[in-house]
């Protein structure tokens, strides 16, 4: 995809809907398979969308499917954890805050079901996902040595929800 060229739209033009079914499912994967490096089965993108609907949002421009968010929250240690599994926003669409929104909604909806944290792994090669990562106030927890696939590295990223009892005023700054 190197010298495509960006979209040229308002943010404004971009609708996010929640995850409606199965009509939604080969879009997510159509996004996933043409962006992100790892190869997921139909099982995979099922186990996410049907048991955690709810964490599951697309972004769509003028009917065309651009961008998408697949997460997931449970039990972990002790610990409500969410989960982003899969952010992917198409490269000519990129840099337009689709990907900011995505993961915004889906940490909302995983702070209001009572997570404690949320994590995932990035390539250490992917600076675009990195910085977006780390403006959203994750922090790098963990460096995977050859966690992908193709060899590369990832780091598991966190973000830590204050907890209310501690702290009256708590306020993340994402939010």
């Amino acid at each position: 995809m190197e010298g495509e060229e960006k979209a040229e739209f308002s943010a404004s033009e971009v609708e996010y809907v929640s995850y409606g079914g199965e009509h939604h499912l080969p879009l997510i994967m159509n996004l996933v398979d043409q962006e992100l490096s790892e190869p997921y089965s139909i099982f995979t993108y099922r186990y996410f969308v049907y048991l955690w609907p709810n964490l599951c949002f697309l972004a769509f421009h003028k009917g065309k499917c651009v961008g998408t968010v697949v997460c997931k929250m449970g039990d972990h240690r002790h610990t409500f954890r969410g989960y982003i599994a899969m952010l992917v926003v198409l490269n000519s669409y990129r840099g337009k805050g689709i990907a900011t929104e995505l993961v915004t909604r889906s940490i909302k909806v995983m702070m209001e079901s009572g997570c404690e944290e949320v994590t995932l792994e990035a390539e250490v090669t992917n600076k675009g996902a990195l910085a977006l990562y780390g403006r959203l106030g994750f922090i790098r927890a963990k460096r995977l040595f050859r966690y992908y696939l193709n060899g590369v590295d990832a780091f598991r990223l966190k973000l830590l929800f204050p907890r209310p009892e501690l702290n009256s005023t708590a306020n993340p700054g994402w939010l």
